[in-house]
């Protein structure tokens, strides 16, 4: 490792390099810029290249010293087009005031001032500088400093800081986000870096979850609850409220108060024969009278 530089209160601890050989964020894949070259330890008989991890926590370091120096959390902005890192931002964002875009990044949010989404932050920060290209882009025009989570074969055009990381595994980028929000939290003073004062948030908060599983263990959780009261729940009736009020309550009321007919639907109904002839004083086949003589 090459932390060495780094005073002993921000050096990592054998818990955080731990954290990040698990999380798998040395990973890096089988290509590599000419960029990312400094960042690889070495590269493993597969083709896979190995990221240095004293390189990836050093630049969280700087990345999280960057945004501590922002005096409103608000001109933050962290954006994450990939899936894996939607949770993240938006749990960077609650826990640090910064602004949060997870998803599809509209064009022109940081140019085009009729946008309803228009924004001005002051620094961005990205989970893949190939998927968020363009927010790095629109970034450039307005000279908006950029923080990358990058590959080894992640591009570094218009990137200002790159913290060397594997983005592609859903472990790896939760993890990152998660220490990046730490430490910008204990820089702040917000909480303590040990004692009872430290954060209490678990990693696995910032890990992304498939909206599939979350369902089934929804699902699970009630078909359990439900055999735990022996099916009372799905057999006692619910009570429904009836009361009316308005209006037209008194009409209803009386129409509800008003007395039963009982009718014998057993009863023989009278038959008409229409066959019959009419016995009427009318006879449709009578001669009409005679008109009147006079002229008119």
């Amino acid at each position: 490792m090459s932390s060495a530089r780094l005073p002993p209160a921000l050096a990592p601890t054998e818990e955080d390099i731990s954290l990040l050989l698990a999380a798998q964020c040395h990973i890096g894949s089988k290509n590599c810029t000419k960029g990312m070259e400094r960042y690889v330890y070495k590269r493993r008989p597969d083709g896979v290249n190995v990221i240095n991890i004293g390189h990836t926590w050093e630049k969280l370091i700087m990345a999280a010293r960057i945004i501590t120096a922002i005096e409103n959390p608000h001109d933050v902005c962290v954006i994450s087009a990939r899936p894996y890192g939607h949770r993240a931002v938006l749990k960077f964002a609650a826990n640090t005031g910064a602004q949060a875009i997870a998803g599809r990044f509209t064009p022109g949010n940081f140019t085009n001032y009729i946008t309803r989404s228009f924004k001005e932050p002051r620094l961005i920060v990205v989970t893949d500088p190939r998927l968020d290209a363009q927010a790095i882009r629109e970034a450039s025009y307005v000279n908006i400093p950029v923080i990358a989570l990058c590959d080894t074969d992640a591009s570094l055009n218009f990137v200002d800081v790159s913290i060397p990381t594997n983005n592609k595994a859903k472990h790896s980028v939760g993890l990152i986000w998660w220490l990046l929000c730490r430490e910008v939290l204990r820089l702040r003073g917000t909480v303590a870096r040990s004692g009872d004062g430290a954060w209490s948030v678990m990693p696995d908060m910032f890990f992304f979850r498939d909206p599939e599983e979350i369902e089934a263990e929804a699902a699970e959780k009630a078909a359990k609850l439900l055999e735990e009261q022996g099916g009372a729940a799905v057999a006692e009736p619910r009570a429904a409220d009836w009361d009316i009020a308005g209006p037209g309550a008194g009409i209803v009321a009386a129409a509800a108060t008003m007395p039963s007919v009982e009718v014998d639907w057993t009863a023989a109904e009278a038959t008409t024969d229409w066959a019959a002839a009419d016995t009427g004083d009318a006879q449709w086949s009578a001669q009409a009278p005679a008109a009147d003589a006079s002229g008119w």
